[in-house]
């Protein structure tokens, strides 16, 4: 499981995540909402291991391993992957060297691709050219290669159009393990129990929730987790009263 205790960040000299706490169980998938430079990102970033996330105090537990002051690659390599909202082009490296390089066991990188309807693009300098939903299925391609234990979304709708938010909603859904098969006549627990995977998604807009069932929510402002609650409660009410209520929550 993920767990952060206590938690404090500094970015630039500024504090930016404020005694966090968090826990995310194998097979659970929790749902990050806030306003824009709450510190959503931030604290995906903070946990990936990005070292200008400077950690004040607090500690981040993986796998039952400290991982607080561990290396990006290190995390990578113990089962932690990420989605990025603005990931960058890179100009000289082919996806699918990329896929390759993120890949396990031998990956099958054409046979990925092609779930994804992607094969075309494995031969293009990553990012370079494409559009917000390419950008999102090349992200996604790399997460399935990769095949974390916890999975990190930034706004994954970000820049999608509608013609493929529902690809990018079910593969997630895949990569998370949310679409079990023969799981009709299992309970809620017994369906967890088929489940290893946990996600940590960033919305802004809410949409992902359309294709993707998450079991918590919560939400982020000012550097501070406030209103657990379930998911679409919490989003229904942010579409109603906007973030005027977390804020009371929070203080």
């Amino acid at each position: 499981m993920l767990v952060i205790e206590d938690l404090k960040v500094r970015l630039g000299g500024k504090e930016i995540l404020k005694h966090i706490d968090l826990v995310i169980e194998p097979g659970e998938t929790h749902i990050l909402f806030g306003p824009n430079g709450s510190g959503k990102t931030s604290l995906l970033m903070t946990i990936m291991g990005y070292p200008q996330y400077e950690v004040v105090c607090g500690k981040i537990f993986f796998k039952d391993k400290d991982i607080t002051d561990m290396s990006i690659n290190e995390r990578a390599e113990l089962g932690i992957g990420m989605s990025y909202q603005r990931p960058p082009s890179i100009q000289g490296l082919k996806t699918r060297q990329m896929v390759h390089l993120c890949g396990r066991n031998g990956v099958d990188v054409d046979s990925l691709a092609s779930r994804m309807n992607f094969t075309d693009f494995l031969d293009r300098d990553i990012n370079v050219g494409f559009s917000g939903g390419e950008i999102k299925r090349s992200e996604l391609l790399q997460l399935m290669a990769q095949d974390p234990d916890l999975l990190l979304f930034d706004e994954p709708e970000s820049g999608v159009d509608l013609e493929n938010i529902a690809l990018i909603g079910n593969t997630i859904n895949q990569l998370l393990e949310r679409d079990v098969k023969g799981t009709a006549d299992k309970s809620k627990k017994e369906i967890m129990k088929l489940r290893t995977k946990m996600g940590l998604i960033i919305t802004h807009t809410g949409f992902i929730l359309d294709y993707v069932t998450a079991d918590k929510g919560q939400v982020l402002f000012d550097g501070i987790l406030a209103c657990r609650s379930n998911p679409n409660a919490i989003f229904k009410q942010i579409k109603e009263e906007g973030y005027e209520e977390c804020v009371r929550c929070a203080s």
